[in-house]
């Protein structure tokens, strides 16, 4: 009876007439939603136009309307924002909800697992592809977060509330984390196992209607269809005809194909999908100099990605916010002492920072370094100051290369020489702004894994040359990937005639 008028109160939130497929999905979540075993898990994949998002978001809608407790979780800012645009309440990124920071002692990397106080909730992680359980992976948890492996924290965490239970969604056809052939937290039957779960779980698979009316959509499956019936034996070919959301775009037209989108939609809406840094690097330099017409290294308005996890500054607006409060004056940004109240516990891998101010640019160790007021607009525009490393913007590698940080770490230790102690030397390297700046790229133009997870009105794909001995797995995982990140528009850049569709 419960579940009856359950899946009826979800359809009816849906507002669409489901198909078999939906309707069955339906009926597994409220079979979940009453399940009285042992730590219940459902997992729901499905991909691009078989409308996961928006039963998904009528699951949860509905839920919140029974005043059933649910909380939103995603592994980056970017997709814990459209995952709230998308079931109208607070999101938030796994790392900032399972973990909290250990008492200070000098060493601001480290972050036990939190406390789960959660009774009789849901929790529902979206963009579960992204979830790896390799410390050093994308979307792994990394050295100083709990065990390092934040598929085994997210569910020690989950499970150690009074009552709670665990809904992954995700697309499997989507890049699997670095380092991962297959997305672990999708798998049903090795979660199962591994975690001991009561599990559920479906998969959606028959692409709507609706969706054949959009050329992203319908080129999206069809590419898809070579990774589930392992049939890329020959390159994608992309159907441009009758679609206006999708089409190509000669070299010699970007320019002012790009300005019209950033005239229309804005530069945080519009974003260029490459398959290297180094092709990253030539669109982030060209745009910035051609386009936007900005000729200083770094400028205000510019937008930056955070190229590698970064926990010293937030720290640093901590001991700002303690100070501000000890001394009864106001804090220059707000408390960051709080988990609840702040939008991160750390600058992720991935996030993105539009500057505000640029000042103070000085050589030391051999490297370049400015001070910058950041905002980040996938954190509710938060305000936080830091030093970045300029040297790192034009870098081909994803971050300093390993000969870098050994640089930038023995100049810096040079510094604290006259110490008698190598623990007291490390202390202050640990502790050091310049040995903690951050790392950051432009971030006009990025690569697939780290536009995964977020999704721009207008989308601008450049896959580079490729041949037929070229197709592997990944490349179609690859280009799947790429062309969802785009909900409006998707451009096509230099698209070979060979891969078009007569």
């Amino acid at each position: 009876m419960i579940e009856d008028e359950l899946s009826r109160a979800i359809t009816e939130t849906f507002g669409f007439c489901p198909t078999d497929e939906q309707q069955e999905a339906i009926r597994t979540f409220c079979r979940f939603m009453t399940c009285r075993d042992d730590r219940p898990a459902m997992v729901m994949c499905g991909s691009a136009g078989t409308g996961k998002t928006s039963l998904s978001a009528a699951m949860v809608k509905t839920l919140a309307r029974l005043h059933q407790r649910v909380v939103l979780l995603a592994p980056t800012g970017r997709a814990a924002k459209v995952l709230s645009m998308n079931a109208g309440m607070p999101a938030f990124t796994i790392h900032r909800r399972i973990y909290r920071q250990k008492t200070f002692t000098g060493d601001m990397t480290g972050f036990s697992l939190n406390i789960n106080k959660q009774r009789d909730t849901l929790f529902v992680v979206d963009e579960a592809s992204m979830v790896s359980n390799d410390g050093f992976a994308s979307g792994g948890g990394a050295p100083g977060f709990g065990s390092g492996c934040l598929l085994d924290d997210l569910m020690e965490f989950v499970f150690s509330g009074d009552n709670c239970r665990l809904m992954l969604v995700g697309d499997r056809a989507q890049l699997p984390p670095v380092g991962e052939e297959e997305s672990p937290a999708l798998m049903a039957d090795s979660l199962a196992a591994n975690y001991f779960l009561t599990m559920h779980s479906v998969e959606l698979n028959e692409v709507l209607r609706q969706a054949h009316d959009s050329g992203i959509l319908y080129n999206a499956n069809v590419i898809r269809q070579m990774i589930t019936h392992d049939e890329a034996t020959q390159l994608p070919k992309i159907r441009f005809k009758a679609f206006a959301d999708i089409q190509m775009v000669p070299g010699d037209e970007l320019i002012e194909q790009l300005a019209g989108s950033y005239s229309e939609v804005g530069l945080d809406e519009t974003m260029v999908v490459t398959r290297s840094n180094k092709r990253a690097n030539v669109y982030n330099n060209g745009i910035r100099g051609m386009v936007l017409g900005r000729e200083d290294e770094l400028t205000p308005g510019d937008m930056l990605m955070i190229v590698r996890n970064n926990y010293f500054w937030v720290e640093q607006e901590e001991k700002k916010a303690r100070e501000a409060a000890k001394s009864s004056e106001p804090a220059p940004t707000p408390p960051t002492a709080d988990m609840e109240k702040t939008p991160f516990s750390f600058i992720a891998n991935g996030d993105r920072a539009k500057v505000r101010r640029v000042r103070n640019i000085r050589e030391l160790y051999g490297f370049r370094f400015a001070d910058l007021a950041l905002e980040f607009p996938d954190y509710d525009n938060y305000e936080l100051q830091a030093t970045v490393i300029i040297d790192s913007l034009q870098s081909e590698s994803p971050s300093l290369t390993r000969e870098q940080s050994e640089q930038l770490f023995n100049g810096v230790l040079a510094d604290y020489a006259d110490l008698r102690l190598k623990s007291e030397r490390m202390g202050h390297v640990r502790s050091d702004k310049y040995y903690n700046a951050l790392q950051v790229k432009f971030a006009y133009a990025v690569t697939c894994h780290k536009a995964q997870g977020g999704q721009w009105a207008h989308v601008y794909v450049d896959q580079g040359y490729m041949t037929d001995d070229m197709l592997t797995p990944d490349y179609i995982h690859w280009l799947y990937t790429a062309f969802t990140r785009a909900t409006e528009k998707l451009y096509l850049v230099n698209w070979p005639k060979t891969q078009t569709e007569e």
